[in-house]
């Protein structure tokens, strides 16, 4: 079935306070920033340059799901269920992930993150393609199994997470500190390995005009 497409304003505000579930639509080009859209369904939508800024989506859900170009600064997701929703180029700044519905499917890729809070999220096997996490909060997250491929990390505050073969070889900034984090098979590049040898007083030869 071909998706239909919402581009005007006004009838999807319409819709949306009257419907409560959505199939194979793309809607697209609406501000929608500080609207209640809480306790909605979607189901294979596509989500495009849209401006949902401070947008409350309390008790809805997503499966299947596509995010593009959007900005959802600051975006209200308290008891919000994501399966395998995707973020491709979005604003997610200020997002608490933290209240959430439990264990959610997410894939972003070249989106800013910065500032964003996951505490206790439930992270496995989620992949951060080049994007921007910079001082965002990963407190008690399990990141078992993540990937974090071009990413910016710097400033980020990574404790008391499962780090078991989460891969952040590929990532700038990144500081993890194993006495504060649950390491097995974790992977970090040299520059991370160096920052963390310097943190504990360590003189890296080779690096350190050694």
């Amino acid at each position: 079935m071909p998706a239909k497409s919402t581009e005007a304003k006004t009838p999807f505000l319409e819709r949306v306070a009257g419907d409560d579930y959505f199939e194979d639509e793309v809607i697209k080009g609406v501000d929608l920033s500080k609207t209640a859209l809480g306790g909605k369904e979607f189901f294979r939508c596509t989500f495009e340059n849209l401006h949902l800024q401070e947008s409350n989506w309390k008790g809805s859900t997503f499966e299947d799901c596509t995010f593009r170009q959007c900005d959802l600064t600051r975006a209200k997701l308290m008891q919000v269920g994501f399966r395998g929703v995707r973020f491709e180029g979005c604003k997610l700044m200020g997002i608490d992930w933290s209240v959430v519905s439990q264990h959610p499917e997410l894939h972003f890729e070249d989106c800013n993150l910065r500032y964003a809070a996951f505490v206790r999220v439930n992270l496995r096997k989620t992949e951060f393609l080049k994007c921007s996490v910079k001082e965002a909060s990963f407190i008690e997250a399990d990141l078992t199994d993540a990937s974090f491929p071009g990413t910016d990390a710097a400033g980020a505050n990574v404790q008391s997470c499962s780090l078991t073969r989460t891969d952040f070889s590929r990532a700038t900034g990144v500081f993890i500190d194993p006495s504060k984090n649950k390491v097995k098979d974790t992977r970090i590049a040299t520059e991370a390995s160096v920052m963390l040898a310097r943190h504990h007083g360590f003189v890296v030869t080779g690096f350190d005009g050694e």
